[in-house]
């Protein structure tokens, strides 16, 4: 797979592997001898970025993810990127099936956090650790300086931040150099577009998570899906509502026209869109499959040409789309 450069030097694969759906979100945990044998299929295949959380788990194991990516990955430690995040936790009390996220960027909470990502990463540092949300009670100028001190430390070596604005954006990058954001993006969220001209300017790589839109814009989903109720957060998404897949007929009908003429599928033009916008965009598509995760690493020898991706932003512009999911409440 080919090689991009997030910030100034941390090189990643065209394509990241976004672990969470493994172990949070999309129905209970996967078997963790399948996983750890779809990760290693994952490097074998050029996968460099691994991206994780501390809070990717389930209520009997919080850090579930973690845990599977450090025994798993261990062995080829010294190939990979590892990723994860700190800063928030979930907000128990709620009934809803995604629940609220309660932010903490206290630098108290960075370094404790990192010691136990590390431990169960079974890693002695983390190539790229982002502050999950943003904590509107701590100034960005703490948590910023938080990270450099862990840098200083060897306990990681580059740092990012999720769902981050240009001003936030601006202020962190000022106190310790930013390598990456990562914000949801894809045909169906394209809110952080606005966001490209500032991270040009500054240096910083932009990693896509939901890049195909919870998978829906795979093709692959009916009014016939189903979903874990509970645990499945699709269960709730409007795209995966009856209503939402009448109204997105027009744009997966776009993707599946453009994916016949280039000989490949919707999630692949999905994902080869992202990847001509820029060369600093890598997006981190989610599977449990392993023709999934074929199909997403070959996303990266599809060619869209200027002219396609031009025409396909003025379509998007235009053309009939049901909300897409957003990301968990904030408290």
């Amino acid at each position: 797979m080919n090689i991009r450069t997030l910030g100034r030097d941390l090189e990643v694969s065209a394509i990241g592997l976004g672990c969470m759906g493994m172990s949070h979100a999309y129905g209970p945990a996967a078997d963790k001898k399948e996983m750890t044998k779809l990760l290693s299929q994952a490097v074998e295949l050029g996968y460099i970025l691994f991206d994780t959380a501390e809070v990717y788990g389930t209520p009997e194991n919080p850090h579930d993810n973690e845990e599977l990516l450090g025994e798993a990955l261990k062995p080829y430690r010294n190939k990979i990127v590892l990723a994860s995040k700190c800063g928030i936790r979930f907000d128990e009390t709620a009934s809803s099936v995604n629940k609220p996220l309660i932010p903490d960027g206290r630098p108290e909470t960075i370094k404790k956090s990192v010691d136990g990502s590390l431990k169960r990463l079974q890693t002695d540092h983390l190539d790229l650790y982002y502050i999950h949300r943003i904590d509107q009670n701590v100034p960005i100028e703490e948590t910023a300086g938080a990270m450099k001190e862990l840098m200083e430390q060897g306990k990681i070596t580059h740092w990012g931040i999720s769902e981050a604005d240009e001003t936030t954006l601006r202020r962190a990058h000022a106190v310790c150099p930013v390598t990456a954001v990562q914000n949801r993006y894809s045909m169906m969220y394209r809110d952080y577009e606005t966001l490209f001209p500032v991270l040009e300017e500054l240096q910083i790589g932009f990693v896509a998570f939901s890049p195909l839109a919870n998978g829906f814009l795979s093709a692959k989903y009916g009014k016939d899906a189903e979903f874990a109720k509970g645990t499945d957060y699709r269960s709730v998404m409007p795209q995966f509502s009856p209503e939402g897949i009448d109204k997105n007929q027009e744009l997966i009908k776009l993707l599946l026209d453009m994916a016949e003429k280039k000989h490949a599928t919707p999630a692949q033009i999905s994902l080869a869109w992202m990847l001509a916008k820029k060369p600093w965009i890598v997006p981190i598509p989610g599977t449990r499959k392993y023709d999934r995760l074929v199909e997403n690493a070959q996303s990266a020898d599809v060619v869209l040409t200027d002219l396609e991706v031009k025409t396909f932003d003025q379509i998007l512009e235009t053309i009939p789309m049901s909300e897409v999911f957003g990301g968990s409440k904030v408290n």
